[in-house]
């Protein structure tokens, strides 16, 4: 209660600090105000957007960063455990990655868009590749970090490649590979949202680009918090699902020295 109360306090000094500055000294044609963000939130709600209804706008970005979630993240875990455990591979393919992880995401972005149209395609293509990255260096490093005598040791009780790469490779990747996936939802949207600014026919991207070209503050704010609490909704999922898939490991000595 402590904790929340604090957080509560800072967001309602920060909103009310920002609605006397907005409504005394700023000027609120740039910087908007709390009032006017909420006011904006409840139009699309109730009477929908200029684009359409806010409910379609959301299902159309929440598609395009799923599918690039979910297909960057097993690209991402195959084959950053792959060249994990073959050194050959990895000093093959390490210039070609680090090249392509060094391009502009906004440049991929505009190429996809003339390559894959204006539709949901484009846009999963920039998440994917946003979601590849950061899963895929994540589920490398943990692969490279499995204990060697534990793998000796199934080698010599007689275990395959494929039995050891199952039962010890990939649980002992998985707190790293559920680690990158927190912060790999997050860029799958920035990706959609991305690709919607380069072109698109719907989604929030859009909806937040037509705020801004119409000198909409109120609507770019109110654009950035649908966003925050799709994320948010996501990272709780996450969460959830790395405590359920992590029940097998002992809790940690800081965690037992708190409860």
């Amino acid at each position: 209660m402590k904790i929340w109360s604090i957080r509560l306090a800072l967001v309602v000094l920060w909103l009310g600090s920002w609605e006397v500055s907005a409504t005394y000294w700023i000027d609120p044609f740039f910087y908007s105000k709390p009032s006017s963000v909420w006011q904006r939130l409840v139009d699309w709600f109730s009477s929908g957007t200029s684009q359409g209804s806010i409910w379609e706008q959301m299902s159309v970005t929440l598609q395009e960063a799923a599918a690039g979630f979910v297909l960057g993240a097993l690209a991402g875990v195959v084959l950053g455990i792959l060249l994990g455990r073959s050194h050959l591979l990895s000093d093959i393919c390490a210039p070609f990655i680090k090249a392509a992880n060094a391009v502009p995401r906004i440049v991929l972005a505009a190429l996809f868009v003339l390559w894959f149209g204006l539709g949901m395609s484009s846009k999963i293509a920039t998440a994917f590749v946003l979601v590849f990255f950061a899963v895929f260096f994540n589920a490398f490093q943990g692969a490279r970090e499995v204990d060697r005598n534990l793998v000796n040791n199934a080698r010599i009780l007689g275990a395959s490649r494929f039995q050891v790469l199952t039962t010890i490779v990939v649980p002992s990747a998985t707190s790293w590979i559920l680690a990158s996936l927190h912060s790999a939802f997050g860029f799958a949207l920035i990706g959609a949202v991305v690709g919607e600014f380069t072109g698109a026919d719907r989604g929030l991207g859009l909806l937040i680009d037509r705020s801004r070209s119409t000198f909409d503050s109120a609507g770019i704010y109110a654009g950035m918090i649908v966003i925050t609490v799709i994320a948010l909704l996501a990272e709780w999922l996450i969460t959830a699902l790395e405590k359920r898939l992590l029940k097998w490991r002992p809790p940690a000595a800081s965690a037992e020295a708190q409860i």
